[in-house]
């Protein structure tokens, strides 16, 4: 008996079959046209993202053309300034201390960023590859931190790092952010996609657990991770609470809690603080574009998981 019959008949009793040029296969066949009642939930929901985009944008643009208006004229509600002024920025950028406050956020983001990544990756390496006892009581017990806001942990937090000699220091801008139950759980889920034969290869060639995670796990995770940087780098350059608490020298000044400081020395003048905003954002618009493809790639790979 041929395939053909045991598929259901012959070739030519085959109405989706390629092969025959009086009846088109299935690939051949027009897709079926689109109903009104489609086409306007189509342009429905493309509405709707438009009114979306545009609400979400609005802001951003009166932010930045609001920095570029005189005091007088900062709360007159327009959108296009009627006349445009850098003296905004030059005060901010010359007549106090911001380039050192930029510098501090820049350095505490930076280090928390790298720090956060080795060591997230190490631990989601061992809860998501290697086999010990304790492995998934560990793992719950790190994701059970995910339900507890920062500031309930705030005041133990301030106390802990006052009694360890800290505060006021970098190290306690760096050390306690440098820890943080998302970066783990979303890698230790990335890395039980990856495929276990490649770790059995390399420990077949000798490789011991260092060198699978240095030179197979990480180079499989860099889309994931440039994701995770961007991510962790925003949270800590935008942190506001904690440098606020754990720092009181003018040395220490992170951007926010600068900008914060504005309203306390210059009162109404949100002609300042709108420049110090747009200038604060720059480095996030900068970071985000160098950064788009691979987090577009981070998505692409998670949704193929």
């Amino acid at each position: 008996m041929s395939r053909d019959t045991l598929a259901g008949g012959t070739t030519a009793d085959r109405p989706d079959r390629p092969d025959r040029p009086d009846r088109p296969g299935l690939l051949d066949r027009p897709a079926p046209p689109r109903g009104p009642g489609r086409r306007r939930a189509r342009a429905g929901l493309t509405v709707l993202a438009i009114v979306l985009s545009a609400l979400s944008v609005f802001p951003v643009l009166w932010l930045i053309t609001s920095a570029f208006k005189p005091r007088e004229s900062v709360t007159d509600g327009r959108l296009v300034p009627e006349s445009v002024t850098w003296e905004n920025f030059r005060y901010v950028l010359t007549e106090v201390a911001f380039d050192r406050w930029l510098w501090n956020s820049f350095l505490t983001a930076a280090v928390i960023t790298v720090g956060a990544l080795f060591f997230h990756s190490m631990a989601a390496y061992a809860l998501a590859r290697l086999r010990f006892p304790g492995r998934d009581g560990i793992f719950v017990v790190i994701f059970s931190t995910l339900l507890i806001t920062p500031p309930v942990i705030l005041i133990p937090l301030f106390i802990v790092v006052r009694q360890l000699g800290m505060l006021d220091s970098y190290a306690a801008l760096i050390i306690p952010p440098l820890f943080n139950a998302f970066g783990i759980f979303l890698l230790r889920q990335f890395y039980l996609g990856i495929p276990r034969e490649l770790e059995e290869a390399a420990i077949a060639d000798g490789a011991g657990y260092w060198r699978i995670y240095w030179s197979i796990i990480l180079p499989l995770s860099r889309p994931i991770l440039a994701a995770l940087s961007v991510f962790f780098f925003l949270a800590n350059w935008n942190a506001f609470a904690w440098p606020l608490v754990a720092t009181s020298s003018e040395d220490l000044t992170v951007t926010q809690v600068g900008i914060a400081s504005f309203t306390t020395q210059y009162g109404s003048n949100w002609n300042y603080i709108l420049a110090a905003a747009v200038v604060a954002v720059i480095p996030m618009l900068m970071l985000f574009l160098f950064f788009q493809r691979q987090m577009v790639e981070s998505i692409k790979t998670s949704g193929l998981k």
